[in-house]
């Protein structure tokens, strides 16, 4: 199925700012809980996604990311 260039250009600027919404909230929370237990980064990392308005999120994605911030690792 192929999707029209133009539709891509209309969702850019709201892909572009969910995107910045979600770097702040990874950034906060690895700045403030890296190395910690995954369960405690999950938790921290899910309150600052919902803060920042970058939600709904798939849980895969963020426990991924957690597990990286968790270890201390750079995604």
């Amino acid at each position: 199925m192929a999707v029209d260039p133009s539709e891509y250009e209309k969702a850019r600027p709201a892909l572009s700012a969910f995107a910045q919404k979600m770097e702040r909230a990874v950034r906060r929370t690895r700045a403030s809980y890296t190395g910690q237990p995954h369960a405690t980064v999950r938790q921290a990392l899910a309150l600052a996604l919902e803060e920042e308005g970058a939600h709904p999120m798939v849980p895969q994605v963020v426990d991924e990311l957690a597990r990286q911030i968790s270890e201390g690792a750079e995604g």
